[in-house]
Parts: C-alpha cells; sequence; structure tokens
C-alpha cells in the first residue's frame, strides 16, 4: 500500500517546465498575423471544397431527363394473335365516328360476406336466413376515337334473404 505513496509524492514535486523566450515570441508572431487557407492544417474545412459545380448537375439533369424522354416503358407483355380469331369470317363494324364514350367493362369484387343468422318473418311459417355481402363494382368506358377512358369505382352492399325448409 506504501508502494505507491512514494511515487505520488515524486508526482507532486513534478512542475512543467517554462517555454523559452523564442517559442512565446514565436506564438504571439502567429496569433497577431491572419492566417491563410495554405498555412492551415487539413483538419480545417476549407469553402472552396464544398463548391458545388452547377454546369455539372446540370448536365446530369439534363442527361437524365432525355433519358427519361427516350426511355420506352411498356409494363404490358406482348400480345399474341388469337387464331380463332383470326380465322373467323365474321366482319368487326367500324366504330361510329362520334366522340361519346362506350361501355368497357364492369368487376365486382365481394371483399366482405357476413352470416347474419336466422330470421323469423311475421305471418311466415318457416325461418329465413340473412346474408349481408358488401362489394365494390368498377365500370369502365372508353372513347374508341381517342383512347380515353374513364372509370368509376363504388361501395354496394347486398342483404339476400333465403328460405329455410325443416325435413
Amino acid at each position: 500500500m506504501n508502494d505507491f505513496s512514494e511515487l505520488e509524492s515524486e508526482l507532486k514535486k513534478l512542475r512543467p517546465a517554462q517555454p523559452s523566450a523564442e517559442v512565446s515570441a514565436r506564438i504571439a508572431r502567429v496569433m497577431l498575423e491572419p492566417a491563410t487557407t495554405d498555412e492551415l492544417p487539413d483538419n480545417v474545412v476549407r469553402l472552396n471544397r464544398f463548391r458545388i459545380n452547377w454546369v455539372t448537375v446540370g448536365l446530369g439533369l439534363a442527361a437524365a431527363a432525355t433519358f427519361l424522354l427516350l426511355a420506352k416503358i411498356d409494363n404490358q407483355p406482348a400480345k399474341k394473335p388469337n387464331p380463332l380469331a383470326m380465322t373467323s369470317p365474321a366482319r368487326i363494324a367500324p366504330a361510329p365516328a362520334t366522340s361519346s364514350m362506350v361501355p368497357a367493362g364492369l368487376t365486382e369484387v365481394v371483399y366482405h360476406t357476413r352470416d347474419e343468422g336466422l330470421l323469423y318473418p311475421q305471418g311466415s311459417t318457416q325461418p329465413l336466413r340473412r346474408v349481408r355481402s358488401q362489394r365494390r363494382e368498377t365500370l369502365q368506358w372508353r372513347n374508341p376515337q381517342t383512347g380515353a377512358s374513364l372509370r368509376v369505382s363504388y361501395p354496394s352492399e347486398e342483404v339476400t334473404l333465403t328460405p329455410i325448409s325443416g325435413q
């Protein structure tokens, strides 16, 4: 335990050496002179390192815009001709020359069906089962001349009453 007490007493006696007059004069001279960027060390941030070259940025954006304009993006696979349609002798009438929309499709998606159990209406001898279905219907119209299309979706709900017969 006393082994370190001698070492500690010697360390307490130590004092830093006084700098020479030459070192003090050099420090005072450097503090008074304005610093130039050439004399700064590498760990100091220089503003000219972070300048943006706007010509390079502009050329890069122009090249990207040109690429996007010239690139052909096709997500749909090539349609194969139907051999039955090619050999059928039926004539297809040309589309009317009006600028009206014609129906192009109807999609109905049932996204929730719930069985609400049996219902006993007044004056009926047998029960009815009530089933509620929630759907989304999508109607689509297309203009054959311009290719413009219109799509409308709306939710609907249907309640079905099914008679139950007991055996």
